[in-house]
């Protein structure tokens, strides 16, 4: 594998390696396990015939690398590949791509699927480091467990027993380790694991009992009371929603009672996730989110049944939503996520995205999903988002290994609505202490979704001296689907641009140089995509440096 390690990490995996690499602690995970399951949760995650087609090729795709694999399932090499990112790593023994063999069918993928979660079995029949990280073993456990019928039911005893020995020592190791220094995400995935892996175990009590003093534990630290994901990132909220959604169905398969708190995270995240989606029926990106698959995100909503009326407003996640004729804003207007709740946050604070029906026009740039690649720095940074920079400074700082460490500690939002618009104006201080300056937005939608305007002010912090100039940038990042170019005109240059649907928009600022230059949208898995992006730049000056701008649409001539 590839990535960035600390000193920490390689004393971690020493000790872990004394503890439970050892053929006394591969001893204490024998003993027995059930001949067949007596429940299979159902699976109703959709899967991609396209991907289960390449796999069946050796090619494997996760996080943005593709990887061919052409030696044998039954050895290390193939489980280890070299060039392997860990988030890669991760992707392959996760095994979550079953769902694309399933997808595709017939008996070639269902022989495939059987080769290579028995070669796994095989080649890791004791402790082996990452692959039984906890966050792995639990994702592992539920998804061998939740596609059983598919690769496994039909498959001969000594298959099953094989397969059966290994799901029930990884639970019991995961029994052993969980919580630890899990935390956020990763800590209800393994929880997730337990409950799954306890329908294999004699003794499964332990483990629902486990699992649920876990989960109202943690709940409370990880839901918001408006429904939103403590982190505020919106891939994490759909991971968790759909990682509880799955406890639930486990634990109502096995009918055991459901803990309230579980009932009720799943009532009211699925509002929230219905909030951060655009048109085109991805989700916003902020703080290290990506669009995901539209039918994903269609399947969680499904399965959740969630009775909670939709939202308009977030009072503790902190987002707003201005909704006008087809035209759509998600606007960041809350506080970084705390310390601990922060590993994937970015600078983005007042960064917005605005589409138009199923049509993205402005957007962040997005996130690597590698902790410590340059990539994943770069897309962090304020000037990935469409918000404003101040010098070369980034409204948060960004520590290598993930995490925020200097943030704003003063956000303030107030939203209004009247007969023909609707209006946010937020602040933040994340410039107060190296410029000595205020960052103010005020983002206004036209009702009937026609046009957007805004004003960004750099204000003085009050009490304090005039700050010297500054040179600041006011970005817009333009979706890769947006066309653009500028026009002259008598009042200085304007950025026209077209949709996919053949609309046009037309962008104008004052107070700003209004230029137009590259971008990089890293949206999804694919690679990263070259895009336009409207930069309004200039330097502060004595007293509020203001500038106003509009997005407006062109109406057809004729």
């Amino acid at each position: 594998m590839t990535g960035s390690r600390d000193s920490w990490d390689w004393l971690k995996d020493g000790v872990e390696a004394l503890a439970f690499g050892n053929p006394i602690y591969n001893l204490m995970l024998g003993g027995r396990t059930l001949s067949a399951l007596p429940v299979v949760p159902q699976d109703l995650w959709p899967g991609d015939p396209e991907r289960g087609t390449a796999l069946l090729d050796g090619v494997f795709q996760f996080a943005g690398q593709t990887l061919t694999l052409e030696a044998s399932p039954m050895t290390d090499a193939f489980w280890q590949p070299e060039g392997a990112s860990d988030a890669w790593y991760a992707g392959l023994h996760s095994f979550h791509w079953l769902r694309d063999l399933r997808a595709l069918g017939g008996d070639e993928a269902r022989r495939a699927a059987r080769s290579l979660v028995y070669g796994w079995s095989c080649c890791h029949a004791v402790w082996h480091g990452d692959a039984w990280s906890p966050f792995l073993a639990g994702t592992r456990i539920a998804n061998w467990v939740g596609l059983h019928d598919f690769y496994c039911a039909s498959a001969d005893e000594s298959f099953r027993a094989c397969i059966f020995d290994s799901l029930a020592r990884q639970t019991r190791h995961l029994r052993q380790v969980v919580p630890g220094d899990l935390q956020g995400t990763k800590l209800l995935t393994a929880i997730k694991g337990l409950v799954f892996g306890g329908l294999l175990l004699p003794n499964s009590r332990l483990c629902f009992t486990e699992a649920r003093r876990l989960l109202e534990r943690e709940l409370p630290r990880q839901i918001l009371p408006d429904g939103g994901h403590v982190s505020r990132n919106p891939s994490a909220h759909l991971m968790v929603l759909r990682d509880l959604i799955d406890i639930r169905a486990a634990l109502r398969a096995a009918k055991v009672e459901l803990p309230t708190a579980l009932t009720q995270a799943i009532d009211r995240m699925a509002p929230v996730l219905r909030f951060l989606r655009h048109g085109d029926g991805g989700l916003a990106l902020f703080n290290g989110g990506r669009e995901e698959e539209a039918p994903l995100i269609d399947t969680v909503l499904t399965q959740a049944d969630s009775r909670a009326r939709p939202v308009r407003v977030l009072p503790e996640t902190r987002f707003e939503r201005l909704h006008g004729g087809r035209a759509l804003v998600i606007f960041d207007a809350g506080a970084p996520p705390p310390t601990g709740a922060d590993r994937r946050a970015h600078a983005g604070t007042l960064s917005f995205e605005f589409s138009i029906g199923k049509e993205r026009l402005v957007v962040n740039c997005g996130a690597h999903p590698e902790i410590g690649n340059p990539w994943h720095q770069a897309l962090a940074g304020t000037a990935a988002h469409s918000t404003v920079m101040i010098g070369d400074q980034d409204s948060s700082e960004i520590a290598a290994s993930g995490g925020l460490s200097r943030r704003p500690a003063q956000i303030v939002c107030e939203r209004r609505e009247t007969g023909d618009e609707i209006t946010a104006t937020a602040s933040h201080n994340g410039y107060a202490s190296t410029f000595g300056l205020i960052h103010r937005r005020h983002l206004n939608l036209d009702l009937h979704g026609n046009a957007l305007s805004g004003e960004d002010v750099l204000d003085p912090v009050a009490g304090t001296a005039a700050p010297p100039l500054h040179p600041f940038a006011v970005r817009f990042h333009l979706h890769p689907l947006v066309q653009a170019r500028v026009e002259e005109g008598i009042d200085g240059p304007t950025v026209l641009m077209l949709l996919p649907n053949g609309t046009i928009w037309r962008f104008s600022a004052e107070g700003a140089l209004v230029e137009l230059g590259e971008s990089i949208y890293y949206g999804s898995d694919a690679p990263p995509r070259p895009c336009f992006q409207i930069t309004a730049s200039g330097e502060t000056g004595v007293g509020a440096t203001s500038v106003t701008w509009a997005f407006t649409r062109e109406q057809p001539s004729g």
